[in-house]
């Protein structure tokens, strides 16, 4: 379909670049326009949180609903017990339900910022695929669904393919899993009359079996949709950075980190970002991507207090913010900045400067620390520090009593003792 479609739903997410790929648009688009869609995208419960990979998704069931539709969004309560094998090399770490529960009480947190959870039509609902998973016969499941599945067809899709093809093992538990998660959209088309799933493109596959699977056994009409995969203007991955994941809840990761992030976006990826994780008008992130020279760097503080308002709420983003203007504009110390805690007795008697730059998470590990020292990308209080075997003590507690560690321009902490 090369045309604009004519539902407000398509058209926003075509017009900001979430859309990939789609089974039918031209269908879904006339789908669309006829009443509200029930459309899903499914977590899987692997941490307890989610990280900046997974705010794609989490932004189109936004767009979703904004647009006059119904979000449900699917927690893998049953499939995390199996682990998704796409895009991976080695099998997941199988993980205890205690786990697995507690994980999917801390991404619970997320959706609650992004979508309107409640009992209208178009209203946000979560669900757990454990609820009829747990419950299927095995010998009952491969009898009326896997019959519908080739083993033929199911080596054609990349996440098994590739993984054969690394000589990496895929054990019969992970093969099962992309007709568990067909039996899924099946299972919400039946119960809550679910007609689209959405999903990153690595999803594709699985989405498909779904699509497939709706039709063989009920004769239903169901979509599938993906957003593109999505790494940075020079090929980074996504939420990776060299300290870690980019988190979405502030307990993992600050919200000054998490505004720090997109502050620190690349000039060519400022009007991409905007338009897929914010929601200001295309019109005006036109405006903003165009701004020449040294400017682009107010489009990317404008980026920064958007997304991690969404994130975090707004007084979160402002705050950020002040204390980024605070560090940057004003050589401050500046409270709101990341801080780690350190003995005092320890720093009296001296801590070696890699050490505080990896506890401060500015440094992945020593040997990345003395690098950056090397290559004079670190200050102490502002002065640069040249000696990769250099140690802070107590002498060098500045007037608010902390260490003020900055990697580069933009990144900066305090240790303060204790």
């Amino acid at each position: 379909m090369t045309t604009t479609p004519s539902s407000d739903f398509l058209r926003t997410l075509q017009q900001r670049g979430f859309i990939h790929q789609c089974t039918d648009l031209a269908a879904l688009d006339e789908r669309a326009q006829k009443g509200p869609i029930v459309a899903y995208i499914g977590f899987d419960c692997t941490a307890d949180s989610l990280h900046v990979g997974s705010l794609l998704p989490i932004m189109m069931l936004r767009w979703l609903q904004k647009t006059g539709h119904k979000p449900i969004v699917l927690m893998g309560g049953g499939t995390t017990r199996i682990g998704d094998p796409s895009g991976r090399d080695e099998a997941r770490q199988l993980l205890t339900d205690e786990i697995i529960a507690s994980n999917m009480a801390g991404i619970k947190r997320i959706f609650g910022r992004y979508l309107t959870f409640g009992d209208g039509p178009t209203d946000a609902v979560m669900v757990n695929n454990a609820d009829w998973l747990d419950n299927l016969k095995y010998i009952d499941m491969l009898r009326d669904v896997g019959r519908h599945f080739t083993i033929n067809r199911m080596m054609s899709f990349d996440s098994v393919k590739l993984r054969l093809e690394r000589e990496q093992s895929l054990t019969l538990l992970e093969f099962n899993y992309m007709i568990l998660q067909a039996y899924d959209f099946v299972e919400l088309n039946r119960r809550l009359g679910c007609a689209l799933q959405m999903g990153g493109s690595d999803q594709w596959g699985n989405i498909i079996n779904g699509v497939e699977l709706g039709r063989r056994s009920d004769g239903a009409e169901l979509f599938g949709l993906t957003t593109p995969l999505l790494t940075t203007s020079s090929g980074a991955k996504m939420g990776k950075t060299a300290a870690g994941a980019v988190w979405l809840t502030d307990d993992k990761l600050s919200s000054y980190d998490f505004w720090q992030y997109w502050r620190n976006t690349e000039d060519a990826d400022v009007g991409r970002f905007l338009r897929l994780y914010t929601e200001l008008p295309l019109d005006e992130i036109a405006r903003l991507e165009s701004l020449p020279g040294a400017e682009i760097n107010e489009a990317k503080k404008i980026l920064a207090n958007a997304v991690t308002a969404l994130a975090h709420g707004e007084e979160a983003a402002q705050a950020a913010a002040e204390t980024a203007r605070r560090a940057f504009e004003e050589g401050a110390a500046a409270d709101g900045l990341p801080t780690v805690e350190i003995a005092r007795s320890d720093l009296d008697a001296g801590v070696a400067v890699v050490d505080l730059l990896v506890s401060a998470g500015l440094a992945a590990s020593k040997g990345e620390a003395r690098r950056l020292i090397k290559g004079n990308g670190i200050k102490l209080n502002d002065a640069a520090v040249t000696d990769d075997t250099a140690k802070a003590t107590a002498a060098d507690l500045n007037a608010d009593g902390a260490l003020k560690l900055s990697a580069g321009k933009k990144r900066h902490a305090l240790v303060k003792p204790v």
